[in-house]
């Protein structure tokens, strides 16, 4: 039978913090939420709509006896508030939350369970898994009874923190749009195993502001590092279980604080952060942020109570509209954040706010982006979350980029987000799989993700930069193993290869995994280097998986989110093949970088230009002419052309441009094609830039070999072209 309990404050012998009784309690205010230091003290708020009394439990300083239990006095616009004169910095807090434990009615208050508080912007402790941690009896399976055991030496503690950090003249790199390479990277991993760095701050915020680390992200190029969750997160019991951890981190319990874990003195963790920052901007790389703001770490009716459950789950959650005992699961992770309640979607900006402006980060990634863009009617891109952050005069001012799809109805909405927003386009990594892999069919599809995406992103002003086009990621294949692999290998999830994406379109060119055999060895370093020529050189945003640059493997396997060893550390010990795939992408992304035709803001169409005389893309076949419905429907073609005309118009305003003329050539057949090369008004020839058929080449301008117009050059079979167009001499 389900219960209706209102629970006594719980007996739990609690002595006076000191000699001179209870702390000094007033009224405080109700905001900022949080527990904020004001240098006389610290002002305690936390939102509860449904809650009849909130105790602030305060600790000492090993976070292990509970000194005192403070109710907070006054309770202003659902807020809960007090201000305490004797408290400070490094003080150690959580709450106790009185209320209802009605389950049916999707109220499940427990004041046996210390919770988090969700605006804490450091946290002390970690979590150590019990049936303490549950607020219903977990041995008996039921939620709806009630559990009287103590949690708070299970569950994590917020700590009060001093603001305060001198970062001098470091300001963000503001890089535009157009100019983004990101590079995405996971905070331990990444030098985890890297030889400059200091054994103690490998894994760590400050192992990334190590000199050799941040020139290596200099020299290879990229303007922007995009960091796996550092928000809070839980292991999963499911996992501890086994003896593997939640290594990716989407698991998030408190939103303002960074992972101790990350840090190289954990109780530092919120000034090695703003140092990690404060390096990387001074070295002119943003800092973007993988947060997780789809579900938290409580998991369904049967997960814990660590923090929003205990605190308002009927707010908090998603709950069935008929069976609110029961949560909405979009996420795929037992429940769904509530961002249709105004204080739920509060707490979601004002933490985006805080990250921006006292963490200093230059743009966020949202994990299943759509969800925070359903309300309970559905997807809408004028949702209240998206609009929040659209006239949000700091939100709006950052980098924001959406995984544009969950596992909930209507889930996939790739290039329907509004204006401002850049998407991953996994439509992108598909089809340049699938072409550099040989299926047949793909020309056309080709073509427009090279272009940008406009079938998708060419609307209501958006730029091709909304498109943020990716061969891999953290989830998924390396680009080694996808050309090493035909099947995912995920044994050592210890879930016998059942996890994982199954539909990966990869290719192991022979063999599967390591081989000695030479011919398939240079067929795989020709195809790392067209897929990542063919990243770098599409419009839109390219983004990197750490590693990609010089080979990384993961042995085959696509979902690593549990393995936090050597399947997902980066190996720094490169071999020869490693070191010439990386200077050929720092290469790769130094073109880029200094031809503006490869990044242009408007979108290449191929249309004629009646006024200007030209079309900003020529589609060309092997034999120099243009592509007609013909090629473009012929399954079995497979080399093309394209010029990109640096004549076309730039802006909006009708005029010639000034940047160079460039023709990429692609070949993903199995045999070698003669390619004609094209005549261009304008122009005596062509400079070779790029061959991925030949290894290694000298990079000087002058030593670049030149070919005439109509030379018929042989592209050898898989593999990609770059020339720029020759300019005439004057006279």
């Amino acid at each position: 039978m389900t219960q209706h309990v209102t629970p006594p404050t719980a007996a739990i012998p609690v002595k006076p913090r000191n000699g001179s009784g209870a702390s000094r309690i007033r009224e405080g205010s109700p905001h900022p939420l949080g527990a904020t230091w004001t240098g006389l003290g610290v002002n305690f708020a936390l939102f509860s709509a449904h809650a009849t009394k909130v105790e602030l439990c305060l600790f000492d300083d090993a976070g292990e006896t509970e000194l005192e239990r403070i109710e907070l006095p006054e309770f202003t616009d659902e807020v809960w508030h007090g201000f305490l004169p004797d408290a400070r910095p490094g003080t150690i807090y959580g709450y106790r939350v009185h209320g209802p434990y009605e389950p049916q009615n999707g109220h499940r208050f427990n004041p046996n369970k210390l919770v988090l508080d969700p605006y804490a912007k450091a946290v002390f402790g970690q979590i150590k898994w019990g049936p303490e941690l549950f607020g219903y009896q977990l041995e008996s399976g039921d939620d709806t009874t009630f559990d009287e055991r103590d949690s708070a030496p299970n569950n994590l503690k917020g700590r009060v923190v001093d603001p305060a950090f001198t970062w001098g003249d470091v300001r963000s790199p503001k890089v535009p749009w157009d100019r983004t390479i990101v590079y995405e990277m996971h905070v331990k991993g990444f030098t985890k195993l890297h030889p400059d760095v200091p054994e103690p701050l490998r894994g760590t915020f400050r192992g990334l502001c190590q000199p050799s680390v941040i020139r290596h992200l200099r020299d290879l190029g990229v303007t922007a590092v995009e960091l796996l969750p550092i928000h809070t997160f839980v292991d999963d019991t499911y996992l501890t279980e086994k003896g593997l951890v939640n290594y990716w981190g989407y698991n998030t319990i408190a939103f303002f604080a960074p992972a101790r874990r990350y840090a190289a003195v954990p109780d530092f963790a919120f000034a090695e952060f703003k140092e990690m920052v404060a390096r990387l901007n001074d070295a002119g790389i943003e800092v973007i942020l993988d947060v997780v703001y789809n579900h938290t770490a409580e998991g369904n009716e049967r997960g814990p109570t660590l923090s929003f459950k205990g605190i308002d789950n009927a707010a908090y959650y998603r709950l069935l509209p008929d069976q609110p005992r029961y949560y909405i699961n979009d996420t795929g992770t037992g429940n769904t954040l509530n961002l249709s309640h105004q204080r739920v979607l509060q707490m979601i900006t004002d933490s985006l706010r805080y990250w921006v402006e006292e963490m200093r980060v230059d743009g966020f990634r949202f994990d299943l982006g759509t969800i925070l863009a359903r309300e309970p009617y559905g997807f809408d891109e004028g949702g209240g979350f998206l609009d929040s952050c659209r006239q949000d005069p700091v939100l709006s001012s950052v980098k924001l980029i959406t995984e544009p799809w969950d596992c909930g109805p209507g889930g996939y909405q790739v290039g329907r987000f509004p204006p401002g927003w850049a998407e991953w386009n996994d439509r992108y990594r598909d089809t340049m799989r699938k072409f550099w892999k040989g299926d047949e069919g793909q020309l056309a599809e080709f073509a427009t993700r090279l272009t940008g995406s406009g079938d998708l992103f060419n609307r209501r002003g958006r730029k091709p930069w909304a498109s943020v086009n990716f061969i891999t990621a953290h989830d998924g294949f390396t680009l080694n193993d996808v050309v090493s692999y035909n099947d995912k290998h995920n044994e050592a999830n210890g879930e016998d290869n059942r996890d994982g994406h199954n539909a990966n379109y990869t290719w192991n060119h022979g063999t599967e995994g390591p081989t000695d055999d030479p011919g398939i060895k240079v067929l795989r370093e020709r195809q790392k280097r067209n897929l990542l020529a063919t990243l770098l050189l599409s419009q839109g945003t390219p983004m990197i998986t750490a590693g990609d640059e010089f080979g990384r493997t993961q042995h085959g396997n696509n979902n690593a989110y549990c393995q936090d060893n050597e399947i997902s550390w980066v190996d720094w010990n490169l071999t020869p093949d490693g070191r010439a795939l990386l200077d050929f992408t720092a290469r790769v992304i130094a073109i880029r970088r200094d031809y503006a035709i490869l990044r242009r803001n408007r979108f290449l169409t191929g249309e004629w230009n009646e006024a200007l005389g030209i079309r900003d893309v020529t589609w060309l076949t092997p034999a120099g002419t243009e592509m007609g419905s013909e090629q473009w429907d012929d399954p079995y073609a497979k080399c093309m052309g394209v010029i990109f005309d640096g004549r076309a118009q730039e802006t909006g305003i009708r005029r010639l441009g000034h940047d160079a003329t460039m023709l990429l050539i692609v070949n993903a057949a199995e045999i070698p094609v003669k390619f004609t090369l094209p005549e261009v008004a304008g122009g005596r020839g062509w400079l070779r830039l790029i061959d991925t058929n030949v290894e290694t080449v000298d990079w000087e301008e002058d030593d670049l070999e030149r070919f005439d117009f109509g030379h018929d050059y042989e592209v050898t079979a898989r593999s990609l072209l770059l020339l720029r167009l020759l300019p005439a001499r004057r006279r």
